[in-house]
């Protein structure tokens, strides 16, 4: 998919708005996904590395009810409670799961490599940089300094706690916009790692594209991603990029380092 949101917009990229865990920092979105196995450990329920990252970039109590009405899930929960998770248990759940993810935040908040790089590259070309994220602003207090001191202060920062509905909605993507002071929607890249992130750019009219190789649909952590032979590496390149590009991405790239060669290939495409 290459299309412009807006044919009648004929103009540069003002702005991209870029995603968090798995975009720009926690290579391989791995701080979130631990968190989420946690969780349902301590309830008595087993779910997989896959199911736990399946919604990966909703807001995170989103992210727990979709868990957990998972079919082998919910089989769980009868058979160890009676009954079925009731939304009542989903509260208790994202209770639990706030400070344990300010704890692995910590443990997961260095910036992925060609990342400064790259949004510097942007900035002097007259970029904005916003961001939006699935984490809340409890889960950001803790990010954003550990991200600044790594030299990374995007122009704005919208957090799920600022809109009334997460990922897949616009809503954080339009805010970032307006907060940019950019328009239209045509001249905003949004930039994610999950299928959920591809959703919010497309649902905000705005170009969206995915990155593959540090973000959640590899899942890997830098060590483990290198360690990986270049077969078994493509391959699985190879699926998640598939996955976003099924979502509807615009273009997908192996990395965040290639995103001004494709901010680049959007300008020609909208000036002709």
């Amino acid at each position: 998919m290459s299309t412009s949101p807006d044919a009648r917009y004929s103009g540069p990229i003002k702005a991209v708005i870029l995603d968090w865990a798995g975009t720009v920092v926690d290579f391989g979105c791995c701080a979130p996904a631990a968190v989420f196995i946690e969780v349902f450990r301590r309830k008595g329920i087993e779910i997989t590395q896959a199911q736990a990252r399946g919604p990966m970039g909703m807001h995170k109590r989103d992210h727990i009810r979709i868990l957990s009405q998972l079919d082998d899930v919910a089989a769980q929960w009868h058979k160890l409670h009676g009954s079925r998770p009731s939304e009542t248990d989903v509260e208790e759940m994202f209770a639990e799961f706030v400070p344990l993810q300010v704890e692995a935040i910590a443990r997961h908040a260095d910036v992925i490599p060609g990342a400064l790089d790259a949004i510097a590259t942007l900035r002097a070309k007259g970029i904005s940089i916003g961001s939006t994220t699935g984490y809340n602003e409890a889960m950001m207090a803790k990010l954003i300094p550990l991200a600044t001191r790594a030299g990374y202060s995007p122009d704005c920062i919208v957090t799920v706690s600022d809109v009334q509905e997460g990922r897949p909605f616009p809503w954080m993507a339009l805010e970032a916009a307006s907060r940019l002071g950019v328009y239209p929607m045509a001249a905003c890249v949004k930039v994610g790692d999950t299928v959920a992130d591809i959703h919010e750019g497309l649902n905000a009219g705005m170009w969206s594209v995915g990155v593959v190789e540090h973000g959640n649909e590899v899942g890997l952590t830098s060590d483990e991603f290198q360690s990986l032979s270049p077969e078994v590496r493509t391959e699985k390149c190879t699926i998640a990029r598939k996955r976003l590009e099924e979502a509807g991405a615009h273009f997908v790239l192996d990395s965040i380092r290639e995103l001004p060669a494709c901010i680049e290939v959007i300008n020609s495409k909208q000036s002709t």
